[in-house]
């Protein structure tokens, strides 16, 4: 075995002999933890992390929970941007220092985050544009929390992203779900211009 070969890299190895298969992760785990216990003679620790980071790094594909995909020929490194202090600062002082979802703030003694809109995990640069304030439990259970208010105020944004960037496909997707928002009757108290 090479000195300099990480674990990191044999995760790729695997994948690389087994390209453009739908590969689910025990499988990756048992091959790698077994291969490295007999290269090195030591323990493969957290082959998860691993895993995930080759996906997030554009490496693998995620095809779904748990399953991965190695295909050469999309194969793209992307660093995951984080937001600047510069950005932080005009995203809050854009969403008035509140959290979009529940509109409240400092002064009513919650921690602000700034969040992705678009997930860096799937592309979703660190701009101005792909930025929201949320308060610290609607970032961190905005997927739990007042869904219907949350989901809303995220297809606004993610349609006026769309708008901005002139991509008609995403524009039309965002507003087809917000005419069901209103249709229904979800969440009318939330606007969002056409």
């Amino acid at each position: 075995m090479p000195d300099n070969l990480s674990q990191k890299e044999l995760i790729k190895e695997f994948f690389i002999k087994n390209p453009m298969r739908d590969i689910k992760h025990p499988e990756v785990v048992d091959w790698v933890v077994k291969e490295w216990k007999k290269r090195t003679g030591e323990v493969f620790r957290d082959p998860d992390r691993g895993i995930r980071s080759l996906a997030q790094s554009g490496f693998l594909i995620k095809v779904s929970k748990g399953v991965y995909k190695y295909d050469p020929n999309f194969e793209h490194e992307r660093e995951l941007e984080d937001f600047t202090a510069a950005q932080k600062n005009e995203i809050l002082k854009r969403d008035g220092y509140k959290c979009v979802i529940c509109g409240k703030g400092k002064k009513d003694g919650v921690e602000l985050h700034v969040d992705h809109i678009k997930a860096k995990d799937y592309g979703g640069e660190a701009s101005i544009e792909n930025g929201q304030t949320l308060c610290a439990p609607h970032n961190f259970m905005k997927k739990n929390y007042k869904q219907t208010e949350t989901g809303k105020k995220m297809f606004i944004r993610l349609y006026e992203l769309a708008k901005k960037e002139k991509n008609k496909e995403l524009i039309k997707f965002c507003a087809e779900i917000l005419t069901v928002f209103e249709k229904n009757n979800i969440n009318g108290h939330i606007e969002w211009k056409k």
